[in-house]
C-alpha cells in the first residue's frame, strides 16, 4: 500500500528582492464559503483537487479523506456534488465513498473530468487490485444514485496519476508522476474497447536527462491534437519544464519537445505545478511555485511561439512578500483561468495578509506589463477556507469557484465562491 501525496513546494529563497515587475493592489471582492466539509463520518474531508460543473450549474469534486474509517483511520475519500438551492445556499451529496476493500481505489488527490452525458472520471493514488491506484468512472443511474466502474488498475510500474482530460472521441488522457520505461513518469491514453473495458497505451515515458521528469499537472490539447503540460523537475537543470507531445503519423509513441526549461537564476521561476493554458493567439500561460526576481516566491509566465521555431518566455508577475508587507500571495500552485476580457485569475497556496493563501487577478496594462490585484486573502479567524491547493479556479460566467484544503466552519476544508 502506497501513500504518496502530490508535493506542494514551499522552497522559498532567502534572496534580496529587486524591483517589482508590476504593482500589487487589493480590491474588495465578495467571497462566500458555499460549503464547509463537516466532521461527520462519511462526508468529505480535505479537498485537494479542483471543481468541474455540469450544464445546469452543479459542482463536482473530490476529497482526499472522509473524516474517519479505513485507510489508516483517515477515511478513503469521496466524490461529492454541490447543488444550488432555489432559496439560496448549496446542498452537498456524496456520490461515492471510496472503500478499503482491495478493489476500489482510495485517496483521490486531483479533480474530475466530465463528459457530455454527465459521467465523471477521476483517479486515485491508492487502492485497486495492486494498491497503486485506479482510474474510475461514475455513471448516474436512472432514478438516482451513481454506479462506479473501475476502468484501469495501476500496477507497480504505473504508480498513481494526475488529472484526466477527454478528447472528442471519448478517450482519456493523463500523466503519472512516476513509472514508465525510465521511472520518471509518463503520459497515457485510455481508450474504450468495442466489446467493453478499456485499453491503456503509454504515449510517452519521460527520460529525465532532457529536462523532463515527474509530471504533476493536467494536460491540455491544441487544435492540431498535440498535448501540453509541465514537469516538476528533471535533467541538467532539475527545476521543471513545459513540454509538447506530438502524435506519430504511424500510430506509434509520441514525440516530446521541451518548450522551456526553468532555471534557478534569480530571474526565472521554477517548480511549475499548475500546468499551462492557451490564449486565442496560441500563447501559453502558467505559474511556478518558486523563483522569480522578487524573493523567490513564485511567478506567472507566458510562453510565446517564435517565427521559425522555438518559444520565448516572459515573466508577467513575480510574487513578493517584502514590498507588500506579506499581503501578496506566495507559491501559486493551481492552473490559471482567463475571463473574456483577457484577465488571468489564480490562487496561491500561502501568503496574503494572514499567510493562508490568496485569490489573485492579473490584468494587462495599457502600454505593456501586467498588474496584480489580490481579490481575496484567506482568513482562518472567520471560518474561511485556508490553503487553496492545486485545483485552481473555474468560472460559471462571472463568479469564480474553488476549493481550500483546510479551514471552513469545521476545519475540514471548504468550497468558496468569489463574486465580482
Amino acid at each position: 500500500m502506497r501513500n504518496r501525496k502530490v508535493p506542494i513546494v514551499f522552497e522559498l529563497l532567502a534572496i534580496l528582492a529587486t524591483a517589482l515587475l508590476a504593482p500589487t493592489t487589493r480590491a474588495a471582492a465578495q467571497e462566500t464559503v458555499i460549503y464547509s466539509f463537516p466532521s461527520n463520518n462519511g462526508y468529505g474531508w480535505r479537498p485537494n483537487g479542483g471543481l468541474v460543473t455540469d450544464a445546469i450549474g452543479n459542482l463536482y469534486g473530490t476529497t482526499y479523506e472522509d473524516s474517519g474509517g479505513g485507510c489508516q483511520g483517515l477515511g478513503c475519500g469521496v466524490v461529492f456534488e454541490l447543488t444550488p438551492k432555489t432559496s439560496g445556499g448549496w446542498t452537498e451529496k456524496v456520490l461515492h465513498r471510496f472503500s478499503f476493500n482491495g478493489k476500489d481505489g482510495y485517496y483521490p488527490t486531483v479533480g474530475l473530468a466530465i463528459d457530455a452525458a454527465g459521467n465523471l472520471y477521476g483517479t486515485t493514488v491508492g487502492g485497486g487490485l495492486y494498491s497503486w491506484g485506479v482510474v474510475f468512472e461514475l455513471i448516474p443511474k436512472t432514478g438516482g444514485g451513481w454506479n462506479e466502474k473501475i476502468l484501469y488498475n495501476f500496477n507497480g510500474n504505473d504508480p498513481g496519476a494526475e488529472g484526466l482530460i477527454l478528447d472528442a472521441a471519448g478517450n482519456l488522457y493523463g500523466m503519472a508522476y512516476q513509472g514508465g520505461a525510465h521511472n520518471y513518469g509518463y503520459v497515457f491514453e485510455l481508450s474504450p474497447k468495442t466489446v467493453g473495458g478499456w485499453t491503456e497505451k503509454v504515449l510517452y515515458s519521460f527520460i529525465g536527462t532532457d529536462g523532463s521528469q515527474s509530471p504533476i499537472s493536467n494536460l491540455i490539447f491544441d487544435g492540431a491534437g498535440n498535448l501540453y503540460g509541465t514537469t516538476y523537475g528533471g535533467g541538467p537543470n532539475p527545476y521543471g519544464t513545459v513540454f509538447e507531445l506530438s502524435p506519430s503519423t504511424t500510430g506509434g509513441s509520441w514525440t516530446e519537445t521541451v518548450l522551456h526549461r526553468f532555471t534557478y537564476n534569480l530571474v526565472d521561476g521554477y517548480r511549475p505545478e499548475g500546468g499551462v493554458i492557451f490564449d486565442a493567439a496560441g500563447n501559453l500561460y502558467g505559474t511556478t511555485t518558486s523563483g522569480g526576481p522578487n524573493g523567490g516566491y513564485g511567478t506567472v509566465f507566458e510562453l510565446s511561439p517564435v517565427s521559425g521555431g522555438g518559444w520565448t518566455e516572459t515573466i508577467l508577475y513575480s510574487f513578493s512578500t517584502g514590498s507588500t508587507i506579506g499581503k501578496d500571495g506566495v507559491a501559486p500552485t493551481g492552473p490559471l483561468v482567463f475571463d473574456s476580457a483577457g484577465n488571468l485569475y489564480g490562487t496561491t497556496a500561502t501568503g496574503g495578509a494572514y499567510g493562508y493563501g490568496t485569490v489573485f487577478k492579473l490584468s494587462p496594462v495599457v502600454g505593456g506589463g501586467w498588474a496584480e490585484t489580490v481579490l481575496h486573502t484567506f482568513n482562518p479567524n472567520s471560518k474561511d477556507g485556508i490553503y487553496p491547493q492545486r485545483g485552481g479556479l473555474i468560472f460559471d460566467g462571472g463568479n469564480l469557484y474553488g476549493t481550500a484544503q483546510g479551514g471552513g466552519a469545521h476545519a475540514g476544508g471548504a468550497v468558496f465562491e468569489i463574486a465580482p
